[in-house]
């Protein structure tokens, strides 16, 4: 059964991810999706559920404010297919690391191997770049689909410091086993969560790139975590 509900005083992608997040935790919910640019929540569950249980849910955050129920329909509608538009900014940063990479593979003549280290370094420092700029809205939106952070709240605040230590130990150290190893446990984790998240079709918000950019949850973000696995797995091997 889906319902969808107006949702007033969202902002910006971190609302949009506590929102998702506090309607997740309404008994019976499956699903939880919001459109930040219509400002609604549509929540599926096996029960109907009414404006009074969403507001009561989200009194605990004053700025938000639940409008008359939009739609209530008990038919399925089908996923919306995902344009590769939508992964641009992750496309076009990996591509930036690359290059970066290659230049400095190249000019230090460089192995196969040196290119990991670099673009591992480059990763993981980009990545934790952004995550830095909305680091609350990060936690939140990482704890809608993380198995840790949905245990351990805080642990959304640590993680963007454990990407910025990897990035500064592949870029200061290279590959080496115990590098190689944490990123291994670290990335492998996390993929755990990502790839429950898209087994259950839940049409969250990646926070890959933290709150900057709206990028869904996809099989592309459980390639990108598998891939880190790989490269880092890869240099653990004699």
């Amino acid at each position: 059964m889906k319902s969808t509900f107006t949702i007033e005083g969202m902002t910006c992608s971190g609302c949009a991810a506590k929102v998702t997040y506090t309607l997740q935790q309404i008994d019976s919910v499956s699903e939880v999706t919001v459109d930040l640019d219509a400002r609604q929540a549509t929540v599926r569950a096996n029960r109907p559920i009414d404006v009074s249980e969403v507001s009561s849910e989200l009194a605990q955050f004053p700025k938000y404010s639940v409008g008359p129920t939009a739609s209530n329909t008990d038919t399925a509608a089908a996923l919306k297919p995902v344009h590769w538009r939508t992964y641009w900014p992750l496309i076009l940063i990996g591509l930036f690391i690359s290059v970066v990479a290659t230049g400095i593979t190249w000019q230090t003549a460089g192995t196969m191997t040196a290119w990991m280290e670099y673009f591992m370094g480059g990763f993981f420092l980009v990545f934790s770049f952004f995550k830095f700029l909305d680091i609350r809205g990060f936690a939140e939106s990482y704890r809608s689909y993380d198995l840790l952070a949905k245990a351990v709240p805080a642990y959304g605040f640590v993680y963007p410091f454990l990407e910025l230590a990897l990035g500064l130990a592949w870029a200061f150290e290279g590959g080496s086993f115990r590098v190689a190893l944490s990123t291994v446990a670290l990335m492998g984790f996390s993929a755990i969560g990502v790839i429950a998240a898209v087994s259950r079709r839940q049409q969250i918000q990646c926070a890959c790139l933290g709150t900057v950019f709206n990028l869904p949850m996809s099989t592309v973000t459980i390639i990108e975590d598998l891939l880190m696995v790989g490269m880092a797995g890869a240099l653990l091997i004699p």
